[in-house]
């Protein structure tokens, strides 16, 4: 069987443990949040002003360790998406308080600069809100709170779930494997076919299986309308 590299982005099989699915994700998860919750505590003490975890930070551990190939869980995405809507939270507590409008108008803002700098990641969405419905704690801290704890939560993750990706053979960052030329071939793929290489990628994809198929089908169509099959 054609073997992939160690970083590819299909492993066959995790290097230690073997397949275990969920459980992969959800043991690195919980290992993650914890080294992140551990360090930002040790470093920040006891000040009950500030959390040394924020929240939004189980959101992101679920796309980091169970959707590492998945867009929405890249390195930029999470620390860009993190930095960026924290600010946004800021300033609008700044300008309308904790207020309805601050809210709606901060998670309006985020996500269309989210979008616009290519850095889009649903839990900055919970990251806003912290920072737009301020507690006194953090509003006190300001912009400061995107360097302690958020940053500090962020960047211990992400270091975190490159180690373990890696560890349990998953692609993170992840990288497209490089495919082969393949002959023209004009003909059918059958759903079995899909089947079969999901299992052998290993690999949770943020799309359904059957949205695959119908992609997969789509372009058989266009090939055969093209070619006059």
């Amino acid at each position: 069987m054609h073997q992939h590299a160690p970083l590819a982005a299909t492993p066959t099989r995790m290097m230690i443990a073997g397949r275990i699915g969920w459980l992969r994700g959800a043991t690195g998860a919980g290992l993650a949040i914890a080294l992140t919750a551990w360090i930002a505590h040790m470093i920040m003490g006891n000040d009950p002003a500030l959390p040394w975890l924020v929240a939004s930070m189980g959101a992101s551990a679920v796309l980091i360790f169970v959707l590492p190939a998945s867009p929405l869980a890249q390195p930029w995405p999470v620390f860009g998406s993190h930095m960026l809507s924290a600010a946004i939270g800021v300033g609008a507590h700044a300008l309308l308080g904790a207020t309805w409008l601050a809210a709606g108008l901060s998670v309006c803002l985020t996500i269309a600069a989210m979008s616009l700098l290519r850095c889009l990641h649903p839990a900055a969405g919970g990251t806003v809100l912290i920072t737009a419905l301020a507690t006194p704690g953090v509003e006190a801290a300001g912009l400061g709170f995107l360097v302690m704890p958020l940053a500090l939560n962020v960047l211990v993750l992400l270091v975190a779930g490159v180690a373990w990706n890696r560890l349990t053979g998953h692609s993170y960052p992840h990288r497209a494997a490089p495919q082969a030329a393949q002959p023209d071939w004009i003909g059918h793929i059958e759903d079995s076919d899909l089947d079969a290489v999901l299992a052998e990628w290993d690999e949770v994809l943020d799309v359904s299986r059957e949205d695959l198929l119908a992609v997969v089908h789509a372009v058989e169509g266009k090939v055969r309308s093209r070619r006059g099959g």
